[in-house]
Protein backbone atom coordinates (compact mmCIF):
# COMPACT_ATOMS: atom_id res chain seq x y z
CA UNK A 1 0.00 0.00 0.00
CA UNK A 2 1.46 3.72 -0.62
CA UNK A 3 2.64 5.80 2.21
CA UNK A 4 -0.62 7.25 3.56
CA UNK A 5 0.89 10.97 3.27
CA UNK A 6 3.17 10.82 -0.17
CA UNK A 7 4.53 13.42 -1.41
CA UNK A 8 5.28 14.91 -5.02
CA UNK A 9 8.23 16.27 -6.19
CA UNK A 10 7.93 19.49 -8.63
CA UNK A 11 8.16 18.64 -12.16
CA UNK A 12 11.84 18.50 -13.50
CA UNK A 13 13.33 18.04 -9.66
CA UNK A 14 15.50 15.20 -9.32
CA UNK A 15 15.72 13.45 -5.99
CA UNK A 16 19.31 14.60 -5.30
CA UNK A 17 17.97 18.40 -5.85
CA UNK A 18 15.43 17.98 -3.74
CA UNK A 19 17.74 16.56 -0.70
CA UNK A 20 19.87 19.58 -1.34
CA UNK A 21 16.80 21.75 -0.68
CA UNK A 22 16.52 19.75 2.68
CA UNK A 23 15.37 22.00 5.97
CA UNK A 24 13.55 24.67 3.61
CA UNK A 25 9.69 25.01 3.54
CA UNK A 26 7.95 26.24 0.39
CA UNK A 27 7.13 29.69 1.11
CA UNK A 28 3.18 30.67 0.14
CA UNK A 29 2.13 33.50 -1.47
CA UNK A 30 0.06 36.16 0.05
CA UNK A 31 -2.87 35.42 -2.02
CA UNK A 32 -3.10 31.80 -0.37
CA UNK A 33 -3.84 33.47 2.94
CA UNK A 34 -6.16 36.22 1.43
CA UNK A 35 -8.10 33.08 -0.57
CA UNK A 36 -8.23 31.35 3.01
CA UNK A 37 -10.03 34.39 4.82
CA UNK A 38 -12.63 35.22 1.62
CA UNK A 39 -13.75 31.84 1.59
CA UNK A 40 -14.25 32.04 5.66
CA UNK A 41 -16.20 35.34 4.75
CA UNK A 42 -18.33 33.22 2.40
CA UNK A 43 -18.87 30.77 5.13
CA UNK A 44 -21.30 33.00 7.05
CA UNK A 45 -23.50 32.49 4.07
CA UNK A 46 -23.58 28.79 5.40
CA UNK A 47 -25.46 30.34 8.53
CA UNK A 48 -28.97 31.72 9.40
CA UNK A 49 -30.86 33.30 7.44
CA UNK A 50 -29.49 31.02 4.30
CA UNK A 51 -31.92 28.19 4.04
CA UNK A 52 -30.16 24.68 3.98
CA UNK A 53 -26.61 26.47 4.53
CA UNK A 54 -25.66 23.57 5.06
CA UNK A 55 -24.99 22.13 1.95
CA UNK A 56 -22.95 25.46 0.97
CA UNK A 57 -20.63 25.19 4.22
CA UNK A 58 -19.75 21.53 3.20
CA UNK A 59 -18.64 22.98 0.39
CA UNK A 60 -16.58 25.64 1.71
CA UNK A 61 -14.88 22.58 3.88
CA UNK A 62 -14.11 21.06 1.16
CA UNK A 63 -11.87 23.42 -0.26
CA UNK A 64 -11.03 24.74 3.15
CA UNK A 65 -9.48 21.35 3.86
CA UNK A 66 -7.62 21.17 0.29
CA UNK A 67 -6.17 24.68 0.74
CA UNK A 68 -4.87 23.59 4.30
CA UNK A 69 -2.99 20.42 2.66
CA UNK A 70 -1.09 22.96 0.40
CA UNK A 71 0.91 24.32 3.75
CA UNK A 72 4.63 22.57 4.48
CA UNK A 73 4.62 23.15 7.91
CA UNK A 74 2.64 23.80 11.62
CA UNK A 75 3.26 27.64 11.00
CA UNK A 76 1.79 28.05 7.23
CA UNK A 77 -1.46 25.59 8.80
CA UNK A 78 -1.81 27.59 11.19
CA UNK A 79 -1.91 30.46 9.51
CA UNK A 80 -4.39 29.97 6.54
CA UNK A 81 -6.65 28.89 9.83
CA UNK A 82 -6.41 31.61 11.21
CA UNK A 83 -7.11 33.49 8.21
CA UNK A 84 -10.15 31.26 7.28
CA UNK A 85 -11.46 31.73 11.05
CA UNK A 86 -10.86 35.61 10.89
CA UNK A 87 -13.02 35.70 7.64
CA UNK A 88 -15.32 34.21 9.25
CA UNK A 89 -15.91 35.60 12.42
CA UNK A 90 -16.10 39.31 11.55
CA UNK A 91 -18.43 39.00 8.85
CA UNK A 92 -20.66 36.61 11.00
CA UNK A 93 -20.41 38.42 14.45
CA UNK A 94 -20.29 42.21 13.09
CA UNK A 95 -23.59 43.16 14.70
CA UNK A 96 -21.83 43.07 18.20
CA UNK A 97 -20.48 46.83 16.43
CA UNK A 98 -24.47 47.95 16.36
CA UNK A 99 -24.83 46.79 20.10
CA UNK A 100 -21.34 48.38 20.89
CA UNK A 101 -21.71 51.77 18.88
CA UNK A 102 -25.57 52.49 18.55
CA UNK A 103 -26.69 51.08 21.94
CA UNK A 104 -23.90 51.35 23.55
CA UNK A 105 -22.91 54.86 22.92
CA UNK A 106 -18.94 53.57 21.47
CA UNK A 107 -17.59 55.73 19.10
CA UNK A 108 -17.58 53.91 15.86
CA UNK A 109 -13.47 53.56 15.68
CA UNK A 110 -13.26 52.43 19.07
CA UNK A 111 -16.24 49.64 18.43
CA UNK A 112 -15.03 48.65 14.62
CA UNK A 113 -11.38 47.87 16.70
CA UNK A 114 -13.32 46.13 19.35
CA UNK A 115 -14.84 43.98 16.75
CA UNK A 116 -11.64 43.29 15.00
CA UNK A 117 -9.44 42.36 18.05
CA UNK A 118 -12.68 40.14 19.02
CA UNK A 119 -12.53 38.62 15.64
CA UNK A 120 -8.81 38.28 15.72
CA UNK A 121 -9.16 36.36 19.41
CA UNK A 122 -11.73 34.31 17.81
CA UNK A 123 -9.69 33.10 14.71
CA UNK A 124 -6.83 31.70 17.18
CA UNK A 125 -9.13 28.70 17.74
CA UNK A 126 -9.38 27.29 13.83
CA UNK A 127 -5.48 28.22 14.01
CA UNK A 128 -4.89 25.86 16.77
CA UNK A 129 -7.28 23.62 14.58
CA UNK A 130 -4.95 23.82 11.42
CA UNK A 131 -1.77 23.53 13.67
CA UNK A 132 -2.37 20.64 15.39
CA UNK A 133 -4.11 18.65 12.20
CA UNK A 134 -0.35 19.93 10.86
CA UNK A 135 1.47 17.87 13.56
CA UNK A 136 -0.59 14.51 13.33
CA UNK A 137 -1.11 14.69 9.37
CA UNK A 138 1.29 16.88 7.79
CA UNK A 139 5.04 18.41 7.24
CA UNK A 140 5.23 19.45 10.40
CA UNK A 141 5.26 15.67 11.10
CA UNK A 142 7.61 14.48 8.31
CA UNK A 143 10.89 15.21 10.31
CA UNK A 144 12.44 16.70 6.79
CA UNK A 145 11.06 19.32 4.25
CA UNK A 146 11.54 19.24 0.68
CA UNK A 147 11.19 22.33 -0.74
CA UNK A 148 7.84 22.32 -3.40
CA UNK A 149 6.45 19.33 -1.74
CA UNK A 150 2.31 20.17 -1.32
CA UNK A 151 0.89 16.28 -0.33
CA UNK A 152 -2.08 14.64 -0.89
CA UNK A 153 -5.18 14.14 1.88
CA UNK A 154 -5.36 10.79 3.06
CA UNK A 155 -7.64 8.72 5.39
CA UNK A 156 -5.74 9.66 8.20
CA UNK A 157 -5.30 13.42 7.60
CA UNK A 158 -9.34 13.42 6.84
CA UNK A 159 -9.82 11.75 10.49
CA UNK A 160 -6.85 14.37 11.93
CA UNK A 161 -8.78 17.53 10.39
CA UNK A 162 -12.14 16.52 11.77
CA UNK A 163 -11.13 15.73 15.21
CA UNK A 164 -8.97 18.70 15.26
CA UNK A 165 -11.26 21.05 13.95
CA UNK A 166 -13.94 19.96 17.08
CA UNK A 167 -11.82 20.01 19.73
CA UNK A 168 -10.94 23.81 18.58
CA UNK A 169 -14.65 24.34 18.19
CA UNK A 170 -15.13 22.96 21.66
CA UNK A 171 -12.68 25.39 23.27
CA UNK A 172 -13.77 28.58 21.77
CA UNK A 173 -17.26 27.49 24.03
CA UNK A 174 -15.29 26.86 27.16
CA UNK A 175 -12.34 29.27 27.57
CA UNK A 176 -13.35 32.59 29.13
CA UNK A 177 -16.78 31.62 29.71
CA UNK A 178 -16.96 30.74 25.80
CA UNK A 179 -18.30 31.58 22.39
CA UNK A 180 -19.74 29.17 20.61
CA UNK A 181 -21.29 31.33 17.97
CA UNK A 182 -20.75 30.48 14.58
CA UNK A 183 -20.21 26.85 15.70
CA UNK A 184 -19.92 24.70 12.09
CA UNK A 185 -22.51 22.40 13.03
CA UNK A 186 -25.14 24.61 13.67
CA UNK A 187 -25.29 25.62 9.64
CA UNK A 188 -26.62 21.79 9.66
CA UNK A 189 -29.92 22.33 10.90
CA UNK A 190 -31.36 22.41 7.48
CA UNK A 191 -28.15 20.38 6.42
CA UNK A 192 -27.16 16.37 5.81
CA UNK A 193 -26.33 16.10 9.29
CA UNK A 194 -28.53 17.39 11.55
CA UNK A 195 -29.46 13.65 12.66
CA UNK A 196 -26.34 13.38 13.90
CA UNK A 197 -26.92 16.03 16.32
CA UNK A 198 -28.94 13.84 19.37
CA UNK A 199 -26.17 11.46 19.12
CA UNK A 200 -22.97 14.05 19.94
CA UNK A 201 -24.67 17.46 20.15
CA UNK A 202 -23.49 20.55 17.64
CA UNK A 203 -19.56 19.85 18.01
CA UNK A 204 -20.46 16.30 16.99
CA UNK A 205 -21.44 17.72 13.95
CA UNK A 206 -19.66 19.36 13.33
CA UNK A 207 -16.64 16.75 13.46
CA UNK A 208 -18.91 14.83 11.25
CA UNK A 209 -19.15 17.55 8.64
CA UNK A 210 -15.55 18.25 8.83
CA UNK A 211 -14.79 14.40 8.19
CA UNK A 212 -16.98 14.10 5.01
CA UNK A 213 -15.60 17.36 3.58
CA UNK A 214 -12.01 16.07 3.97
CA UNK A 215 -12.64 12.62 2.22
CA UNK A 216 -14.69 13.91 -0.30
CA UNK A 217 -11.28 16.05 -0.87
CA UNK A 218 -9.16 13.14 -0.72
CA UNK A 219 -11.15 11.44 -3.37
CA UNK A 220 -10.82 14.17 -5.59
CA UNK A 221 -7.30 14.96 -5.30
CA UNK A 222 -6.79 10.99 -6.16
CA UNK A 223 -9.22 11.45 -9.25
CA UNK A 224 -7.01 14.25 -10.87
CA UNK A 225 -3.54 12.48 -10.06
CA UNK A 226 -1.75 11.42 -12.82
CA UNK A 227 -2.35 7.81 -13.83
CA UNK A 228 1.42 6.25 -13.77
CA UNK A 229 0.75 2.70 -15.71
CA UNK A 230 -1.71 0.39 -16.05
CA UNK A 231 -0.98 -1.30 -12.84
CA UNK A 232 -1.79 1.40 -10.50
CA UNK A 233 -5.18 1.86 -12.09
CA UNK A 234 -7.04 -0.75 -9.56
CA UNK A 235 -5.22 0.93 -6.64
CA UNK A 236 -6.08 4.10 -7.66
CA UNK A 237 -9.90 3.47 -8.17
CA UNK A 238 -10.04 2.29 -4.77
CA UNK A 239 -8.54 5.64 -3.78
CA UNK A 240 -10.80 7.84 -5.14
CA UNK A 241 -14.36 5.31 -4.63
CA UNK A 242 -13.51 4.62 -0.79
CA UNK A 243 -13.17 7.38 0.82
CA UNK A 244 -15.98 9.06 -1.84
CA UNK A 245 -18.32 6.11 -1.11
CA UNK A 246 -17.43 6.84 3.12
CA UNK A 247 -18.82 10.18 2.43
CA UNK A 248 -21.90 9.62 1.04
CA UNK A 249 -22.65 7.10 3.71
CA UNK A 250 -22.08 9.56 6.50
CA UNK A 251 -24.09 12.28 4.23
CA UNK A 252 -26.81 9.55 4.18
CA UNK A 253 -26.54 8.30 7.86
CA UNK A 254 -26.86 12.27 8.50
CA UNK A 255 -30.54 12.27 6.46
CA UNK A 256 -31.47 9.11 8.05
CA UNK A 257 -30.94 9.68 11.47
CA UNK A 258 -33.99 11.91 12.28
CA UNK A 259 -36.63 9.03 11.91
CA UNK A 260 -34.98 7.55 14.79
CA UNK A 261 -36.96 9.06 17.96
CA UNK A 262 -34.88 9.11 20.63
CA UNK A 263 -37.44 10.63 23.22
CA UNK A 264 -41.19 10.09 23.21
CA UNK A 265 -44.72 12.20 23.91
CA UNK A 266 -45.15 13.00 27.48
CA UNK A 267 -47.76 14.29 29.73
CA UNK A 268 -50.43 16.46 28.26
CA UNK A 269 -49.88 19.12 25.32
CA UNK A 270 -50.10 22.68 26.43
CA UNK A 271 -51.18 25.40 24.69
CA UNK A 272 -48.22 28.47 24.93
CA UNK A 273 -48.56 32.52 24.20
CA UNK A 274 -45.11 33.92 23.32
CA UNK A 275 -45.46 38.16 24.15
CA UNK A 276 -42.97 40.55 21.80
CA UNK A 277 -43.00 43.75 23.15
CA UNK A 278 -41.09 45.45 20.99
CA UNK A 279 -39.76 48.27 23.72
CA UNK A 280 -37.32 50.25 21.94
CA UNK A 281 -34.14 49.24 23.70
CA UNK A 282 -32.93 52.99 23.93
CA UNK A 283 -36.14 53.93 25.81
CA UNK A 284 -35.97 50.56 27.85
CA UNK A 285 -34.46 51.39 31.15
CA UNK A 286 -35.81 55.45 31.35
CA UNK A 287 -39.03 55.88 33.57
CA UNK A 288 -41.44 56.90 30.97
CA UNK A 289 -40.19 53.51 29.57
CA UNK A 290 -40.28 51.50 32.19
CA UNK A 291 -44.11 52.52 32.51
CA UNK A 292 -45.53 52.22 29.21
CA UNK A 293 -43.59 48.10 29.19
CA UNK A 294 -45.23 47.60 32.61
CA UNK A 295 -48.50 48.51 31.16
CA UNK A 296 -48.19 47.02 27.98
CA UNK A 297 -47.00 43.61 29.05
CA UNK A 298 -50.05 43.83 31.53
CA UNK A 299 -52.14 44.34 28.67
CA UNK A 300 -50.58 41.92 26.51
CA UNK A 301 -50.39 38.75 29.70
CA UNK A 302 -53.91 39.57 30.53
CA UNK A 303 -55.38 39.65 27.21
CA UNK A 304 -56.06 35.91 26.09
CA UNK A 305 -55.40 32.99 28.85
CA UNK A 306 -53.20 29.70 28.09
CA UNK A 307 -52.18 26.99 29.95
CA UNK A 308 -48.27 29.23 29.39
CA UNK A 309 -47.67 32.27 28.71
CA UNK A 310 -44.36 33.95 28.58
CA UNK A 311 -42.56 37.40 28.24
CA UNK A 312 -39.08 38.11 27.12
CA UNK A 313 -36.06 38.97 29.15
CA UNK A 314 -36.60 41.29 31.66
CA UNK A 315 -39.89 42.76 30.08
CA UNK A 316 -40.82 44.70 33.26
CA UNK A 317 -37.36 46.11 33.93
CA UNK A 318 -37.31 46.88 37.44
CA UNK A 319 -36.65 44.96 40.34
CA UNK A 320 -38.76 42.28 41.80
CA UNK A 321 -39.75 43.98 44.62
CA UNK A 322 -40.73 46.90 43.13
CA UNK A 323 -42.99 45.82 40.98
CA UNK A 324 -46.45 47.91 40.44
CA UNK A 325 -48.51 46.47 42.84
CA UNK A 326 -51.55 46.90 40.23
CA UNK A 327 -49.91 44.69 37.47
CA UNK A 328 -48.77 42.16 40.56
CA UNK A 329 -52.58 41.41 41.18
CA UNK A 330 -53.85 41.67 37.74
CA UNK A 331 -51.31 39.50 36.36
CA UNK A 332 -52.16 36.87 39.89
CA UNK A 333 -56.00 37.48 39.90
CA UNK A 334 -55.71 36.66 35.58
CA UNK A 335 -53.82 32.95 36.76
CA UNK A 336 -55.94 31.98 39.30
CA UNK A 337 -59.29 32.66 37.28
CA UNK A 338 -57.90 31.56 34.05
CA UNK A 339 -55.68 28.45 35.00
CA UNK A 340 -53.13 30.36 33.13
CA UNK A 341 -49.31 30.13 34.33
CA UNK A 342 -47.07 32.83 33.75
CA UNK A 343 -42.97 33.67 33.39
CA UNK A 344 -42.08 36.77 33.41
CA UNK A 345 -38.61 38.46 33.16
CA UNK A 346 -37.78 41.20 36.06
CA UNK A 347 -34.29 41.78 37.72
CA UNK A 348 -34.21 39.64 40.74
CA UNK A 349 -31.48 41.04 44.11
CA UNK A 350 -31.68 40.63 47.98
CA UNK A 351 -32.82 43.72 50.27
CA UNK A 352 -30.24 44.16 53.61
CA UNK A 353 -31.67 45.09 56.64
CA UNK A 354 -29.80 48.23 55.95
CA UNK A 355 -32.29 48.62 52.98
CA UNK A 356 -29.54 48.05 50.21
CA UNK A 357 -30.09 45.89 47.42
CA UNK A 358 -27.37 43.16 46.74
CA UNK A 359 -26.89 40.39 44.32
CA UNK A 360 -28.78 41.42 41.50
CA UNK A 361 -29.77 39.02 39.43
CA UNK A 362 -31.52 38.35 35.49
CA UNK A 363 -34.31 36.30 36.77
CA UNK A 364 -37.42 35.13 35.12
CA UNK A 365 -40.53 34.62 38.16
CA UNK A 366 -43.44 32.22 37.59
CA UNK A 367 -46.70 32.84 38.49
CA UNK A 368 -49.06 29.23 39.54
CA UNK A 369 -52.72 29.52 39.19
CA UNK A 370 -53.90 28.88 42.68
CA UNK A 371 -50.52 28.82 44.23
CA UNK A 372 -49.17 31.86 46.81
CA UNK A 373 -45.48 31.12 45.96
CA UNK A 374 -43.42 32.72 42.98
CA UNK A 375 -41.44 30.56 41.07
CA UNK A 376 -37.80 32.17 40.42
CA UNK A 377 -34.74 31.06 38.18
CA UNK A 378 -31.92 33.26 38.14
CA UNK A 379 -29.22 33.28 35.02
CA UNK A 380 -26.51 31.35 35.64
CA UNK A 381 -24.22 32.08 32.16
CA UNK A 382 -23.72 35.52 32.31
CA UNK A 383 -22.57 37.86 29.38
CA UNK A 384 -19.27 39.51 29.68
CA UNK A 385 -18.98 43.20 29.73
CA UNK A 386 -22.96 42.64 29.90
CA UNK A 387 -23.80 41.48 33.05
CA UNK A 388 -20.43 40.52 34.33
CA UNK A 389 -16.93 42.97 33.98
CA UNK A 390 -13.77 40.58 33.37
CA UNK A 391 -11.06 41.18 35.18
CA UNK A 392 -9.10 44.35 33.61
CA UNK A 393 -11.74 45.39 31.76
CA UNK A 394 -13.94 47.91 33.57
CA UNK A 395 -12.07 51.01 31.31
CA UNK A 396 -13.81 49.08 28.40
CA UNK A 397 -16.92 48.94 29.78
CA UNK A 398 -16.80 52.56 31.10
CA UNK A 399 -16.61 53.50 27.14
CA UNK A 400 -20.42 52.44 26.19
CA UNK A 401 -23.55 53.84 28.13
CA UNK A 402 -25.38 50.50 29.11
CA UNK A 403 -27.27 50.04 32.38
CA UNK A 404 -25.70 46.68 33.10
CA UNK A 405 -23.20 45.97 35.43
CA UNK A 406 -21.89 43.13 37.74
CA UNK A 407 -24.95 40.36 38.53
CA UNK A 408 -24.91 37.31 40.72
CA UNK A 409 -24.97 33.84 39.42
CA UNK A 410 -27.70 31.64 39.56
CA UNK A 411 -26.84 27.83 40.35
CA UNK A 412 -26.12 25.53 37.35
CA UNK A 413 -28.77 23.02 37.79
CA UNK A 414 -32.10 24.74 39.13
CA UNK A 415 -35.43 23.33 39.56
CA UNK A 416 -37.67 23.54 36.99
CA UNK A 417 -41.24 25.46 36.20
CA UNK A 418 -43.90 22.94 36.77
CA UNK A 419 -47.49 23.73 34.39
CA UNK A 420 -50.06 21.31 34.93
CA UNK A 421 -47.62 17.96 35.37
CA UNK A 422 -45.28 19.18 32.82
CA UNK A 423 -41.71 20.16 33.83
CA UNK A 424 -40.33 23.37 32.26
CA UNK A 425 -36.66 24.11 31.97
CA UNK A 426 -35.59 27.59 31.33
CA UNK A 427 -32.95 29.74 29.90
CA UNK A 428 -32.06 33.43 29.54
CA UNK A 429 -30.74 35.13 26.81
CA UNK A 430 -27.77 33.19 25.74
CA UNK A 431 -27.47 31.12 27.75
CA UNK A 432 -28.99 28.37 24.95
CA UNK A 433 -25.92 28.36 22.97
CA UNK A 434 -24.10 26.57 25.34
CA UNK A 435 -25.62 22.99 24.65
CA UNK A 436 -23.88 20.86 27.39
CA UNK A 437 -25.46 23.42 29.92
CA UNK A 438 -28.97 22.56 28.46
CA UNK A 439 -28.20 18.69 28.58
CA UNK A 440 -26.85 18.84 32.19
CA UNK A 441 -29.87 20.46 33.17
CA UNK A 442 -32.13 17.83 31.99
CA UNK A 443 -29.91 15.40 32.95
CA UNK A 444 -29.93 16.35 36.35
CA UNK A 445 -33.09 17.66 37.35
CA UNK A 446 -35.17 15.76 39.89
CA UNK A 447 -37.73 16.00 37.32
CA UNK A 448 -35.92 16.21 34.04
CA UNK A 449 -37.58 18.88 32.34
CA UNK A 450 -40.17 17.94 28.84
CA UNK A 451 -40.12 21.42 27.64
CA UNK A 452 -36.96 24.16 27.06
CA UNK A 453 -37.90 28.12 27.07
CA UNK A 454 -35.79 30.49 26.42
CA UNK A 455 -36.09 34.33 26.97
CA UNK A 456 -34.24 36.85 25.71
CA UNK A 457 -33.74 40.29 24.40
CA UNK A 458 -31.93 40.87 21.43
CA UNK A 459 -32.72 44.60 20.82
CA UNK A 460 -29.19 45.05 21.30
CA UNK A 461 -28.29 43.90 17.68
CA UNK A 462 -31.05 45.56 16.08
CA UNK A 463 -32.56 44.35 12.78
CA UNK A 464 -29.35 41.95 12.44
CA UNK A 465 -28.31 38.39 11.62
CA UNK A 466 -28.25 37.74 15.05
CA UNK A 467 -31.80 37.55 15.36
CA UNK A 468 -31.73 34.36 12.65
CA UNK A 469 -28.51 32.82 14.17
CA UNK A 470 -29.66 32.73 17.38
CA UNK A 471 -32.89 30.88 16.06
CA UNK A 472 -31.14 28.69 14.46
CA UNK A 473 -29.08 27.78 18.03
CA UNK A 474 -32.67 27.72 19.50
CA UNK A 475 -33.85 24.92 17.25
CA UNK A 476 -29.98 22.70 17.06
CA UNK A 477 -31.04 22.38 21.33
CA UNK A 478 -34.58 21.11 20.26
CA UNK A 479 -32.77 18.33 17.94
CA UNK A 480 -30.00 17.64 20.59
CA UNK A 481 -32.31 17.12 23.46
CA UNK A 482 -35.47 16.23 21.47
CA UNK A 483 -37.58 18.52 23.41
CA UNK A 484 -39.71 21.59 21.84
CA UNK A 485 -38.38 24.82 22.71
CA UNK A 486 -40.28 28.43 23.34
CA UNK A 487 -38.73 31.35 22.80
CA UNK A 488 -39.95 34.92 23.92
CA UNK A 489 -37.92 37.61 22.54
CA UNK A 490 -38.51 41.73 22.88
CA UNK A 491 -37.96 42.05 19.03
CA UNK A 492 -37.65 38.70 17.38
CA UNK A 493 -37.08 35.83 16.47
CA UNK A 494 -39.81 34.81 18.89
CA UNK A 495 -40.88 31.43 17.74
CA UNK A 496 -42.04 27.90 18.95
CA UNK A 497 -40.17 24.87 17.98
CA UNK A 498 -41.31 21.38 18.06
CA UNK A 499 -39.24 18.61 19.63
CA UNK A 500 -37.81 17.82 15.73
CA UNK A 501 -36.15 21.33 15.43
CA UNK A 502 -39.19 22.66 13.12
CA UNK A 503 -40.23 25.84 13.89
CA UNK A 504 -44.08 25.53 14.15
CA UNK A 505 -44.74 29.45 14.80
CA UNK A 506 -42.81 32.47 14.50
CA UNK A 507 -43.74 36.59 15.06
CA UNK A 508 -42.52 39.14 12.75
CA UNK A 509 -39.52 40.69 13.76
CA UNK A 510 -39.86 44.01 14.88
CA UNK A 511 -43.92 43.59 15.71
CA UNK A 512 -45.64 43.90 18.96
CA UNK A 513 -47.94 41.29 19.79
CA UNK A 514 -47.91 37.34 20.52
CA UNK A 515 -48.00 34.16 18.90
CA UNK A 516 -50.07 30.99 19.76
CA UNK A 517 -48.99 27.17 19.54
CA UNK A 518 -49.72 23.95 21.12
CA UNK A 519 -46.78 21.80 22.12
CA UNK A 520 -46.09 18.49 23.01
CA UNK A 521 -43.70 17.72 26.29
CA UNK A 522 -41.12 14.89 25.55
CA UNK A 523 -39.65 12.73 28.35
CA UNK A 524 -36.30 10.18 27.69
CA UNK A 525 -32.70 11.35 27.23
CA UNK A 526 -30.71 11.30 23.92
CA UNK A 527 -27.13 10.01 23.83
CA UNK A 528 -26.25 13.77 23.38
CA UNK A 529 -28.32 14.76 27.08
CA UNK A 530 -26.49 11.29 28.54
CA UNK A 531 -23.32 12.03 27.61
CA UNK A 532 -22.99 15.70 26.49
CA UNK A 533 -19.75 16.75 24.86
CA UNK A 534 -17.97 13.60 26.54
CA UNK A 535 -18.35 11.81 23.07
CA UNK A 536 -17.42 14.08 20.06
CA UNK A 537 -14.02 14.69 22.44
CA UNK A 538 -13.13 11.58 23.93
CA UNK A 539 -13.37 10.34 19.90
CA UNK A 540 -11.94 13.48 18.72
CA UNK A 541 -8.59 13.09 20.99
CA UNK A 542 -8.44 9.40 20.57
CA UNK A 543 -7.74 10.50 16.81
CA UNK A 544 -5.35 13.44 17.53
CA UNK A 545 -3.81 10.95 20.24
CA UNK A 546 -3.25 8.00 17.45
CA UNK A 547 -1.84 10.37 14.74
CA UNK A 548 0.71 12.00 16.63
CA UNK A 549 1.94 8.59 17.92
CA UNK A 550 1.65 6.82 14.88
CA UNK A 551 0.68 8.82 11.93
CA UNK A 552 2.54 8.37 8.84
CA UNK A 553 4.83 11.51 9.67
CA UNK A 554 6.09 9.35 12.40
CA UNK A 555 6.78 6.51 10.80
CA UNK A 556 8.49 8.89 7.93
CA UNK A 557 10.73 10.15 10.43
CA UNK A 558 11.47 7.20 12.09
CA UNK A 559 12.48 5.75 8.59
CA UNK A 560 14.51 8.76 7.49
CA UNK A 561 16.46 8.15 11.30
CA UNK A 562 17.24 4.29 10.36
CA UNK A 563 18.71 5.38 6.90
CA UNK A 564 20.84 7.98 8.46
Amino acid sequence: MADPITTRLRRGVTPDAADANIGRARTLPWWHYLAAAAVGALNTLSFAPTPHGGWLELAIFVFFFAWITRTTGWKSAALTGFAFGFGNYVTGVWWLYVSMHFYGGMPAPLAGAALVLFSLYLAVYPALAAGAWSFCAGHARNGKLVDDAPFSPTWHGAFAFASAWAVGEWLRGTVFTGFPWLASGYAQVDGPFAGFAPVAGVYGVGWVMALAAALIAQAVFRARAPKNSAADAAPRCAGIAMPAVAAIALIAAGLLLPLVSWTTPANASLTVRLLQGNVKQDMKFEASGVKEAIDEYQRMITEKPADLIVTPETAIPVLAQAIPEPFALAVRKFADSTHSSILFGAIGGKITPEGRVVDYTNSLFGVTPEQMGVYRYDKHHLVPFGEFVPWGFRWFVNLMDIPLGDFARGAPVQKPFFVHNQPIAVDICYEDIFGEEIARTVRESDSPAGVLVNSTNLAWFGNTIALDQHLQIARMRSLETGRPMLRATNTGATAAIDAHGNVIARMPAFTAGSIEATIQGTTGNTPYVTSGNNTVLAIALLFLAFGFAFGPGRARKNKNNGNA
